[in-house]
């Protein structure tokens, strides 16, 4: 009898040992396999150079060079059309210009878009937007209504457009009352992040989140005096593409553009610190990346639109949890503006709507895949500056390689430089003799691509025609405050 009572017993305790290690092997399992948490940290004119982790002396970046160390760094990273909404547009749609229409700023993306934020909604994500959106087309200043034009996106603090850093409006939620953000608003949108970031702590759903900085961009100099003392004019250092006509005036614009950079970077090591403190990032995937970049003279000129490095290339991070077993470091990959959206939603194993034209990344950051050799720069309508005649701008279709940009206008073979040789594209070898079989299979190469792309390359009045846009002498959309 005392047997079997002691065999009982013994069998009791195994099965509840057995129990309680199922019971934790489970939920180690749930935490594995649990959806991650999404955070886009999108700034706004930001070129590839400006960062620490990229060799810039000019600039401390601690935060992103902690956060690169930590990730995949994409190095070649490209805004394919670098302008603002465009490339907002391809984020958020996966699609090209020529498909979802916004080939111009102050236009509004279709409501009815296949977006990002629609596709992880579906499957159980809450998403939310914060910061500069610049896809509505309604005025720059009035709200962004609640329901189809925010494309998604059920939380929001943001603003159509704005570069008034100091006094920087903006929508809340549902409330149709304009409000401004108190003091700079990068340090205010951080700060609503965090918020958002806390609230869902304890909920039940992963997050998906932009934080959409209005900074670097112009105007230069209204970052805090704080960062705008960290930087003295006259020893900064120009990149040697810089004119002498331009070198003064670059040199102090590239001071402010500094501090408003300094500044994100001290709210990047918010966020993250916030992340790591609630437990939360190692299960958040966060990409930091830019609309475009800014020429700030280089090439004799400033902003974007034009198929240069500085304008062209920006910044892009990929931090993955570590249970994705990825390795970090830099790649070499081309990864383009619409290539975001499907990699994302492949990483948190959601299916890609086939209205993605971007290409999915997920096996080429596993080492199954090699991709990215090569991406398509383009400029269907230039407007604004680079349609002045100071600028001479022009539409164009650009052929980026590992090693070259080969770019042609309406009129033919328009650029071609050899980026390994001369990274500052000083030295224009269109027409060059020794290049001239490179030039061809460039030219080639490029018409394959707009060919499988159905890009016709037409002028660009012709695109502005099709999507029943108004543009006023300088070839741009009007806009209204």
């Amino acid at each position: 009898m005392k047997c079997t009572k002691s065999l009982v017993l013994l069998i009791t305790v195994c099965a509840s040992v057995w129990a309680c290690n199922s019971k934790n092997e489970k939920s180690i399992d749930n935490q594995i396999e649990s959806p991650p948490n999404v955070l886009i940290l999108l700034t706004d004119q930001w070129r590839a150079q400006a960062t620490g982790y990229a060799g810039d002396v000019n600039v401390h970046t601690p935060n992103l060079d902690s956060l690169a160390s930590n990730s995949v760094n994409f190095k070649n990273a490209v805004s394919g059309m670098p302008v603002c909404s465009p490339f907002r547009a391809s984020l958020i749609t996966g699609q090209r210009p020529l498909t979802h229409g916004v080939f111009m700023n102050d236009v509004q993306l279709d409501t009815n878009a296949v977006t990002m934020a629609k596709v992880f909604a579906k499957e159980g994500y809450d998403t939310g937007y914060i910061g500069k959106w610049h896809l509505d087309g309604h005025g720059r200043l009035q709200n962004v209504a609640p329901g189809k034009r925010r494309q998604g996106f059920q939380f929001w603090k943001g603003n159509e457009c704005t570069h008034d850093y100091n006094e920087s409006v903006y929508y809340d939620n549902d409330d149709p009352n304009r409000k401004v953000w108190e003091g700079y608003d990068t340090f205010k949108q951080t700060d609503a992040a965090i918020d958002y970031i806390k609230d869902k702590e304890d909920s039940k759903n992963p997050f998906l989140m932009i934080l959409s900085y209005g900074t670097p961009h112009a105007p230069y100099h209204t970052a805090p005096e704080e960062y705008r003392n960290r930087f003295n004019a006259e020893e900064i250092k120009l990149r040697k593409n810089v004119p002498e006509n331009l070198k003064e005036k670059a040199k102090k614009d590239l001071a402010g553009y500094y501090a408003h950079i300094a500044a994100i970077d001290d709210m990047i090591g918010k966020v993250i610190k916030n992340l790591k403190d609630s437990g939360q990032l190692d299960n958040t995937i966060i990409v930091f990346t830019a609309d475009h970049g800014d020429l700030l003279g280089s090439h004799g000129a400033y902003k974007k639109q034009q198929p240069y490095e500085e304008s062209a290339r920006v910044p892009m991070l990929y931090y993955l949890p570590e249970k994705y077993k990825i390795k970090k470091g830099e790649r070499d990959a081309l990864i383009n503006s619409e290539d975001i959206m499907p990699t994302l939603l492949s990483l948190c194993e959601i299916s890609i709507p086939n209205t993605v034209e971007g290409l999915d990344y997920r096996a080429y950051l596993e080492g199954k895949e090699d991709i990215g050799k090569s991406t398509l720069l383009t400029c269907v309508q230039p407007f604004g500056q680079w349609n002045s005649i100071k600028y001479g701008g022009r539409e164009y279709r650009a052929l980026k390689t590992l090693k070259y940009t080969y770019a042609r206008d309406l009129n033919g073979p328009w650029l071609l430089f050899d980026n390994d040789k001369d990274p500052f594209q000083m030295n224009n070898l269109v027409g060059n003799a020794t290049y001239a079989s490179i030039q061809n299979d460039l030219d080639s190469k490029l018409s394959t691509r707009l060919e499988e792309t159905g890009d016709e390359f037409l002028a660009g009045l012709a695109y502005i025609e099709k999507w029943g846009y108004t543009v006023d002498e300088t070839g741009t959309v009007p806009y209204t405050h």
